[in-house]
């Protein structure tokens, strides 16, 4: 018997340097932030990050709600995590990044999804990939506002840091 999975891609380009994507997209307890779906994140191992991170998922589509097993199985420092999660659906997804001339860079998700017989298999991820790839597109969306957000509220620090009575900071 074959198994059929169900494959969704998308990308978003991010008006920011790889470097400052990266280093938000690293931080895996972060990502409820934008993660709509994903409601808390569990470590169940000691680190945090790097192959072989282990954690609990606690996620939500709709009415289904479920406590995602997920281990990170590769990690390419700047560039991709791969995620193998096994829940009410089995599979495994990757962030990859990738720069475009230091000013912005294009963060790619692909997911590879095995649905039960008992939710219906494949015709379950038939009907399950325009709702999943519109709430994904919606989570890049709000993971790129959160890196802008970051940016302009760094430049803000930094300004601050400025003191114009004492331009020499003495």
């Amino acid at each position: 018997m074959t198994r059929r999975f169900t494959r969704i891609r998308i990308s978003q380009t991010i008006e920011a340097p790889l470097a400052v994507v990266w280093e938000e997209l690293r931080q895996i307890d972060r990502h409820v932030l934008w993660m709509k779906d994903a409601v808390s994140i569990t470590f169940t191992t000691d680190q945090h990050e790097g192959a072989g991170t282990a954690f609990i998922c606690k996620t939500k589509v709709g009415p289904f709600r479920t406590n995602d097993k997920m281990w990170i199985t590769e990690w390419i420092e700047g560039r991709q995590i791969t995620v193998h999660h096994q829940g009410l659906i089995t599979g495994a997804g990757r962030f990859a990044l990738r720069g475009e001339h230091g000013r912005h860079c294009v963060l790619r998700w692909e997911e590879r999804l095995e649905f039960p017989w008992w939710l219906g298999g494949p015709l379950a991820g038939i009907v399950a990939k325009p709702i999943l790839k519109q709430l994904w597109i919606r989570n890049l969306d709000r993971f790129g506002e959160l890196i802008l957000r970051g940016m302009e509220q760094s430049a803000l620090d930094k300004r601050g840091d400025e003191d114009p009575q004492n331009p020499e900071g003495e």
